[in-house]
């Protein structure tokens, strides 16, 4: 499909176009050179988020006489520099990368028991970002894996798909690091090129790449003066570069969705288009990533007008809920060819978890003008707290547990990292993205929302404790949990409150309730519960969920910053300090956590809730209105009280295997018809 950007498209933004003051530091951990130039250009073109709002200016363009002269003084002013800091002379008195980090990291060690400033708090956040960074700029720049240890990068595919660079783009926007912005805008428009031979995973690449594209498009777009470039200015030419860039990925991507069903097969091939099924799980697809390319393939429909987008993905949802599982909950496996789930394995965690995530924020992305996601969440709610809440036996913290042979099966009190997100969510879901106090000033709080926060803080409290419980004050990738015999539900809670996993005592009963096994004691920088920090803060304006993100932050500080430029890195074993360090920094260290620690320590106004709608990856969508002919194409069959399909006589659509309920005065006219037709038939005869 050729395709032509375009421009400021009406109906979809929402202009809440609030900014920072201009004082501070930017962040960079260059040279001396670097930080006068920088220091520079902060006070004079480069706006830093700071706590104090200032307006944005009326328009993105700026007279060409007015860029020339700016140019040519900045260009007077760089010679000047180097000369006075002695760059022609024969001796270099440039502080090295090394050095640099030493002096930026000395504030690790002075910040504990000081008054808190959150605004230097986020500093602290941007001095790890910038650091991991560059190390991968100068160790791996344009692979898609980094390796820090060993000071190396790997490839994915032939060229590279920029996996770590595009999905960081939007994080750099919001830290307003613009050099660094700069140099990847540069390899996406000289390196980056999907014409390659080379299966890739759909979810991952729709929610990294392509959802990375297209926030930065959002926010390059809607927030100007963040990280501002000339080149992605109003009528320049790379104005539409994220977009076009995202297109061409997005018809490529469409490819998978051709299996006999419209369930996206597993992956596909980037040149050849066609979808690939799965290479394990007897080739069916994970539920959670059939159904989570949704919120990006949406917008991108939203963007451009090209209704397929939005079809293809709408055809899942209705696929997945016309499989009738109960109380809204579904197995983790679909199969591609008929739509059909593969095994009875319910869980929250890997392969089932974005499914829930998404509901809600489908519901929150098109501005609640499409009830049936709203309808679907509340029935997955309710599902969860009927067949998975359960309780740790001493302690009492609140468990989303598993039931890996169904939902009559038995519990097991299993918890992945990855579950952290449902804490957050339940929170968004309960007020929208408003604050409490908002929603109660709406008339919009009543008791189902009071019993969905009061489930997400001791949820959230759970999550927190997998991190106060270990060594190195990391989360494990898993934990389980000591539980009753039977297990409790939540229709039989404990009377007593659980325990307070803020408790520095060593040897703290509570922590008895945890149970970590060395093969998933390690942690792989994941941002689930960061995230659902972020959003309990933003929601509830309780101080506590910053102030344990801040102690989460200064563990990853503590236990997975290497020596030197090179970053930061995964850790092997939780349990032990120091840990024994893995070889790897996963490109959402970039794109979610460190942002989410950013966001969490930011003004309440930076990115309001109640404008945006957040991806799985952390990437910023904005919440738009059913324009442009879209709209939604399916209804949900009748239910019983259980959530089940109503089963009757099912009527088979032409052009597919879309069923239609037929009503017994419908089976009436239909047996009517067919006497009519017989007796035609014999008179002819």
């Amino acid at each position: 499909m050729s395709f032509s950007g375009p421009r400021n498209v009406n109906g979809y933004r929402n202009q809440h176009e609030s900014s920072w003051d201009t004082a501070g530091s930017n962040g960079y951990t260059r040279s001396n050179i670097g930080a006068k130039l920088d220091g520079y250009f902060d006070k004079r073109e480069l706006p830093m988020y700071k706590d104090k709002p200032y307006s944005y200016a009326a328009s993105r363009r700026k007279p060409w006489w007015q860029k020339w002269r700016f140019t040519g003084g900045i260009l007077l002013l760089l010679v000047a520099l180097l000369y006075w800091v002695g760059i022609f002379s024969s001796t270099n008195t440039r502080t090295s990368v090394k050095d640099a980090s030493k002096s930026t990291w000395s504030w690790s060690s002075k910040m504990a028991g000081t008054q808190v400033d959150w605004n230097e708090r986020r500093e602290r956040v941007k001095d790890a970002f910038v650091l991991s960074w560059d190390g991968y700029e100068k160790y791996a720049w344009g692979h898609d894996g980094y390796h820090p240890t060993s000071k190396r990068g790997t490839q994915m595919t032939p060229s590279g798909m920029g996996w770590i660079i595009v999905d960081a783009l939007d994080t750099l926007m919001i830290m307003n690091l613009t050099l660094r912005l700069t140099h990847a805008r540069e390899w996406i428009t000289t390196s980056l090129n999907y014409e390659q031979d080379q299966e890739v995973n759909t979810f991952e690449t729709t929610i990294r790449m392509l959802g990375g594209l297209l926030s930065a498009h959002y926010l390059s777009t809607t927030f100007p003066e963040m990280a501002p470039l000339a080149d992605d200015d109003q009528g320049a030419p790379g104005e539409d570069l994220y977009l076009e860039k995202a297109t061409d990925l997005a018809d490529r991507l469409l490819g998978a969705f051709d299996s006999d069903s419209g369930v996206p097969y597993a992956s596909v091939n980037l040149k050849t288009l066609k979808g690939i099924r799965s290479h394990a799980d007897d080739g069916a697809s994970s539920t959670a990533e059939a159904t989570s390319l949704q919120l990006e393939f949406k917008y991108l429909a939203m963007l451009t007008g090209e209704k397929d987008y939005w079809e293809k993905v709408e055809k899942v949802m209705e696929l997945v809920d016309d499989n009738g599982e109960e109380d809204g909950l579904v197995p983790i496996f679909i199969y591609a060819h008929d739509g059909t789930f593969r095994g009875h394995n319910i869980r929250l965690g890997s392969r089932g978890d974005s499914y829930y995530e998404y509901l809600i924020k489908q519901y929150l992305q098109t501005s609640g003008q499409e009830p049936i996601y709203l309808e679907l969440w509340n029935q997955a709610l309710t599902g969860v707290r009927k067949h998975l809440i359960t309780y740790s036996k001493k302690s009492h913290f609140t468990i989303i547990a598993e039931r890996p042979n169904g939902l009559q099966s038995d519990l097991q009190p299993k918890m992945d990292h990855l579950v952290c997100f449902m804490p957050g969510t339940i929170a968004l879901a309960a007020t929208g993205g408003k604050t409490v106090a908002e929603a109660k000033q709406a008339g919009k709080w009543g008791k189902k929302e009071q019993a969905d926060l009061n489930l997400a803080i001791e949820l959230t409290k759970t999550c927190w404790g997998m991190y106060r419980t270990t060594a190195t004050g990391l989360a494990p990738e898993i934990t389980f949990f000591e539980i009753n015999d039977p297990a409790r539900s939540e229709a039989d809670r404990p009377s007593t409150p659980p325990a307070d996993p803020t408790s520095t005592d060593a040897s703290a009963e509570w922590k008895d309730d945890y149970v970590i096994k060395n093969q998933d004691a390690h942690n792989l920088q994941r941002p689930e519960t960061v995230e659902t920090l972020f959003y309990m803060w933003r929601i509830t304006g309780d101080e506590k969920y910053r102030e344990w993100g801040w102690e989460m932050f200064m563990s990853f500080v503590n236990y997975t910053k290497l020596e030197g430029d090179a970053g930061f890195t995964s850790v092997a074993n939780v349990l032990r300090v120091p840990p024994k360090l893995r070889d790897n920094m996963e490109s959402f260290w970039l794109a979610e956590t460190l942002k989410y620690f950013y966001l969490l320590f930011s003004p309440v106004d930076l990115l309001p809730l109640d404008s945006i709608v957040i991806n799985t990856e952390a990437h910023i969508f904005p919440r738009f209105q059913l324009v442009r002919g879209l709209t939604t194409g399916w209804k949900r069959k009748p239910r019983d009280k259980d959530g089940k399909v109503i089963k009757s006589e099912k009527k088979a659509l032409e052009g597919g295997g879309k069923q239609k309920e037929i009503s017994e005065e419908q089976k009436t006219v239909k047996e009517e018809q067919k006497k009519d037709e017989g007796t035609a038939s014999k008179g002819e005869a």
